[in-house]
């Protein structure tokens, strides 16, 4: 079992960066792969990032590649996402996720945990 708390969002202006965090419980936390998604009002959830259980795997969106960078940190049971060159179109609810190590790492039906979202608004 995992739990998962999401932390680091806020405003933030256009151009500047920011980390999330995300600190999960459970001794299993190395056993998981490990996704961000997130949410905009009106729109679907989409993926953002993921790594694999050894972190030597990383996956982005198209949207964010090149300006988002996701790590892990299994020692603290913590993963991260650092975003700079941030857009108003990031603006949205970052969801941090959990799943096993097997299987598809993009849908969001593949995630068997999630955090309760940390919002992120990015003003110009």
């Amino acid at each position: 079992q995992v739990q998962l708390v999401e932390s680091g969002g806020g405003l933030v202006q256009a151009g500047g960066s920011l980390r999330l965090s995300c600190a999960a419980s459970g001794r299993t936390f190395s056993n998981f792969d490990m996704g961000w998604f997130r949410q905009a009002p009106g729109k679907e959830r989409e993926f953002v990032a993921a790594i694999s259980w050894s972190g030597t795997g990383t996956y982005y969106a198209d949207s964010v590649k090149g300006r988002a960078t996701i790590s892990r940190d299994n020692a603290k049971n913590t993963v991260y996402l650092q975003m700079i060159s941030m857009k108003r179109e990031d603006t949205a609810v970052y969801y941090c996720a959990a799943k096993a190590r097997s299987g598809s790492i993009f849908p969001s039906s593949s995630y068997n945990y999630w955090g309760q979202g940390t919002q992120v608004t990015v003003s110009s």
